[in-house]
């Protein structure tokens, strides 16, 4: 009889596989061309600037390019967590409020 794999030997091999998946998103995004680190990146007008010209140019986004470029913002925001300094994340928001002025979708 097969013994069944412990909580353990499946977390750990789980670990494995889908180890840094959100970190492939953000560099082999099928939808955005990303300038390399734009992420990084502190001025956000600059970072804004980048996204909307991504997403304007993708042939392969399924949706318009304002939701594709702050999608792609958001879910690096997100994934970030806890691990993204305050000073880096109000950079990020900013980038976020920058898109919204360039797309002509300002609140």
């Amino acid at each position: 009889m097969a013994r069944k794999p412990t909580r353990k030997a499946v977390r750990k091999s789980a670990r494995g596989s889908g180890r840094r998946w959100s970190q492939r998103v953000t560099t082999r995004s099928n939808a955005l061309d990303l300038d390399r680190d734009v992420f990084t990146w502190s001025d956000p007008r600059r970072i804004a600037r980048s996204l909307k010209r991504s997403a304007e140019h993708s042939r392969r986004r399924k949706a318009d390019p304002f939701r594709s470029a702050l999608s792609m913002l958001t879910f690096y925001i997100n994934r970030a967590g806890r691990n993204l300094p305050a000073r880096r994340k109000h950079v990020l928001q900013q980038a976020k409020d920058e898109l919204r002025k360039q797309f002509g979708r300002a609140a």
